[in-house]
């Protein structure tokens, strides 16, 4: 090893980036906390293979954590509660399980990450004239929200002419 300065790097630090990695450190964060550069954090992965892979499995750990309370969250769950009540005068604790609904947003959520082909917002249209094919790749988002605007401000439904109308705007 090259005489220098001596490395600031303690064993002990394998644990403690983990836990860091836990609780969702970014390497610049991990860096401040042990008082270092990310160059110099940088260099300890390449040096010490154990630190190195603490971090990897903490950064794992905690990505499947998430990834597991999202999916929980989109399908619904339920869990144990213990609810407090007042009988005579008396507090008593009654172990119930709350039932929590699928969560929409949730689910839209993985489906995009999961199939984004299939659950992008932004669709392809064709047009259905056969004179001319026109592919457009819009948001729908901001699509709905003017098709919404048009359609009140008209107070009726949109034929096909005025939605691609709509598609020409937008792109």
């Amino acid at each position: 090893m090259a005489a220098g300065r001596p490395t600031l790097y303690k064993i002990e630090y394998i644990e403690k980036v983990h836990k860091l990695c836990l609780l969702g450190a970014k390497d610049t964060e991990i860096a401040d906390f042990f008082g270092i550069s990310e160059s110099t954090l940088n260099l300890w992965k390449l040096e010490y293979q154990d630190f190195s892979e603490s971090i990897k499995r903490g950064k794992v750990d905690a990505d499947a954590n998430v990834a597991n309370k999202l999916y929980n969250r989109a399908l619904g769950y339920e869990q144990k509660v213990d609810k407090i009540f007042q009988f005579q005068g008396e507090a008593v604790i009654v172990p119930t399980i709350d039932h929590i609904q699928p969560d929409t947003t949730a689910q839209i959520f993985w489906l995009k990450n999961r199939q984004p082909k299939q659950w992008r917002d932004k669709q392809e249209i064709e047009s259905v004239n056969t004179n001319t094919n026109i592919t457009a790749d819009i948001d729908f988002q901001s699509f709905m929200q003017k098709a919404t605007e048009d359609e009140i401000v008209r107070g009726g439904s949109m034929s096909a002419e005025e939605i691609q109308a709509i598609i020409k705007r937008e792109s």
